[in-house]
């Protein structure tokens, strides 16, 4: 079993007093209030969750905003669970932070990805990705991409999260080369590498608060569409 990377960089739980994503701001992994409160049912009950979904729920919130480094006391309080459920239902805190990466992965994407077929240019399809991690970037408690810390943290490639981890961001290189090629770039590997690394530089700058990316972030991915000739549909005449 591997172990984790402590990390101190974020606030203590129960330090951050805003939402992760005011209920529904696209692209950060979970807002927190979806996280943390259990659904209402008809008539005003509280849905219970099983011990499972609250360890799931506990470690995406405490992962993202303190670190891989988190201890297993932490999460097992945080989600009113015992150690003992917790190593019967993961068998280790890294499955645990594997299964809570790979979680989110479908909403996420549905937040950060545009939708299919709308808008329906390549051009615009790639820089709505880049519009998305403007929006959220902004935000207070925006600590960066989940994938990308969880790999700088751990530093292990093999690491059951970090497998994880490299496939989500794997998926947005993919659809970033997808787009390129419909475009007709003449180097769609290039431009989706390329592309990749402008989301992965900003999501990091702004993770760290070293950045306000407001525009920076698309006129950088639009730079580099133009350099490959990747432009919009053309525009109808008079």
């Amino acid at each position: 079993m591997s172990s984790t990377t402590p990390s101190s960089r974020r606030p203590a739980a129960g330090a951050e007093t805003t939402s992760r994503a005011g209920g529904g701001t696209p692209g950060t992994p979970r807002a927190a209030e979806e996280r943390l409160a259990p659904a209402a049912a008809a008539g005003g009950t509280a849905v219970k969750t099983s011990s499972r979904d609250r360890l799931l729920d506990a470690a995406a919130d405490l992962f993202y905003r303190q670190g891989v480094g988190i201890g297993i006391d932490a999460l097992c309080k945080a989600a009113g669970v015992s150690k003992r459920s917790m190593y019967q239902l993961f068998g280790s805190k890294d499955d645990m932070l594997a299964a809570a990466l790979d979680r989110q992965q479908a909403r996420i994407g549905a937040r950060l990805m545009p939708p299919r077929g709308a808008p329906a240019d390549p051009r615009a399809r790639l820089l709505y990705v880049f519009e998305r991690l403007e929006e959220i970037a902004g935000l207070p408690d925006y600590w960066g991409c989940p994938y990308l810390a969880t790999q700088v943290e751990l530093k292990d490639p093999a690491h059951p999260a970090s497998v994880v981890a490299a496939g989500a961001k794997q998926r947005i290189t993919d659809f970033f080369r997808a787009e390129a090629e419909r475009a007709g770039a003449a180097d769609p590997d290039l431009l989706a590498r390329r592309l990749t690394l402008v989301y992965d530089g900003g999501a990091a700058r702004a993770g760290i608060k070293a950045d306000a990316l407001d525009g920076l972030a698309v006129s950088t991915a639009a730079a580099l569409l133009d350099a490959a000739g990747v432009t919009g549909p053309p525009v109808p005449s008079d």
